[in-house]
């Protein structure tokens, strides 16, 4: 068994911001994050959470897988942004805090000018969402850094 590395290494966030608990299984298109629901106050309200977070979950995994590629390459993690969202589907209006959510990506497209999109999908007791996302990978990261620096 391959050993996962911690998701704080792969996805370009910090606490609080980071939701992912953890990389539970990767291969070379596709990945799997878990979380467990926080009521920590960032999102929650009476133990519960938007299902619209659900878009950030995913988001999270496909940074996850980014950042697992450039990890595997012996590279830093790269910024990388969410440009959009389509044929999201839920089954859900909110998630309960306290719950386990499993998140999967799979990459569907990825050019070499850094755009690429992903199939994802939230699941979890009684909870299934959907969407594809689209993304962009920054090439110039320290171009990007110095201007918004600046």
């Amino acid at each position: 068994m391959i050993d996962l590395p911690a998701i704080e290494k792969l996805v370009p966030h910090a606490t609080p911001m980071l939701l992912l608990d953890k990389l539970v299984e990767s291969g070379d298109d596709y990945i799997v994050c878990e979380l467990k629901v926080r009521s920590d106050g960032l999102f929650d309200t009476v133990e519960r959470v938007p299902a619209w977070l659900g878009i950030e979950y995913m988001g999270q995994t496909v940074a996850a897988y980014s950042g697992l590629q450039a990890y595997q390459r012996g590279e830093s993690v790269k910024l990388g942004f969410l440009l959009g969202s389509r044929r999201f589907e839920t089954n859900v209006a909110d998630f309960a805090c306290g719950d386990t959510l499993r998140v999967t990506a799979k990459r569907l497209v990825h050019g070499s000018s850094g755009m690429g999109a992903f199939e994802c999908a939230v699941e979890g007791y009684q909870t299934k969402q959907v969407a594809i996302l689209t993304v962009y990978e920054l090439a110039d990261q320290e171009s990007f850094r110095r201007t918004i620096r600046q």
